[in-house]
């Protein structure tokens, strides 16, 4: 007889790992970590650096979605689960200029 209890408990880390082992460019280094409290269960990803941009996706839109589907498979083994996108030591995001820094760009190219 098979215990399905001990293969839906890690049902949620695999879904994680196969879909975005299909997204990025280097599926050998996606690595997830589970862990389980009283708030439920947290599930983090570490990936290359250079794949974050897949998996955040534009305005973080592939990132919602992979959250939005693990809610389902947890809810579907009565748990909450949540996913931390793990940002390995020196990534840089890129920054949005500020105003100022925008406002003075503009005031340098007319050269008055």
């Amino acid at each position: 007889m098979v215990d399905r209890s001990m293969a839906a408990k890690h049902d949620d880390q695999e879904f994680v790992e196969y879909l975005v082992r299909a997204i990025v460019g280097n599926p050998d280094d996606v690595k997830t970590e589970r862990a389980v409290d009283e708030m439920g269960v947290l599930i983090t990803l570490h990936l290359n650096p250079a794949d974050m941009g897949y998996v955040i996706g534009r305005q973080g839109q592939t990132a919602r979605a992979i959250r939005t589907l693990l809610k389902i498979v947890g809810a579907k083994n009565n748990a909450r689960v949540n996913l931390k996108i793990h940002e390995p030591e020196g990534s840089q995001r890129p920054s949005k200029p500020t105003e100022t820094q925008a406002d003075t760009s503009v005031v340098d190219d007319l050269k008055i």
